[in-house]
């Protein structure tokens, strides 16, 4: 399946043409064949479906497999969605359970720095190409040591786009309001781990 997926000529028929003006609109019209209002979907939510792969540390392969999956799974079910209007926190459920099918079926895992590599830039000066990549590893490095759902949330929390709190807590499974309090515990064992490997001074720089 590609993004070009074709939908179902019987439903377009059946449902014809929907406006696409608000959210709602454009899932119906997807679910009724109108490939626009699909590939717009795609564009607006593929970011959130990457970020939740990538918070369950999946290898590119099967990061991809869960993108793909979770596409095939919202064609088979877009038209008989409750509340269209809702189609990112569902999307993001059906991205978790795909990462967690994924994740018993063997699929491996990537440490973070393979993942968030960082182009470093000619017109940089070579002193601060050194003391940021000093900084990003021992972020990493930092980051590494904090526990797995501090990871996850963080790294969607990190995500660009940026997924909604309703989007996050359906993607890991958690209440919306203990987003922020876990947020704040996530970051503050962060800023320990940092100061215990005496690296909090090169975060201000």
């Amino acid at each position: 399946m590609t993004a070009q997926m074709k939908i179902r000529p019987s439903v377009h028929a059946i449902c014809g043409r929907f406006p696409s003006d608000t959210l709602a609109e454009r899932v119906n019209a997807a679910a009724c064949g109108d490939q626009h209002a699909w590939n717009a979907l795609i564009d607006q939510f593929g970011g959130l479906i990457w970020a939740v792969a990538r918070a369950h540390r999946l290898y590119d392969a099967d990061a991809a497999d869960v993108v793909q999956a979770t596409w095939l799974r919202a064609f088979e079910h877009l038209e008989r969605l409750r509340d269209p209007a809702r189609i990112g926190p569902w999307l993001a459920t059906t991205a978790r359970r795909e990462c967690l099918r994924v994740l018993r079926l063997g699929g491996r895992t990537v440490p973070f720095e393979d993942d968030e590599c960082e182009s470093e830039s000619t017109d940089t000066p070579l002193g601060e190409v050194v003391l940021l990549a000093e900084r990003d590893t021992a972020l990493r490095r930092a980051f590494l040591r904090l526990q797995t759902s501090d990871q996850a949330l963080l790294r969607l929390l990190m995500a660009d786009p940026r997924p909604t709190y309703e989007e996050i807590a359906a993607a890991l499974d958690i209440p919306i309001g203990s987003i922020g309090p876990t947020r704040q515990r996530a970051l503050g064992r962060l800023r320990r781990e940092l100061a215990h490997q005496g690296s909090l001074s090169l975060m201000a720089a």
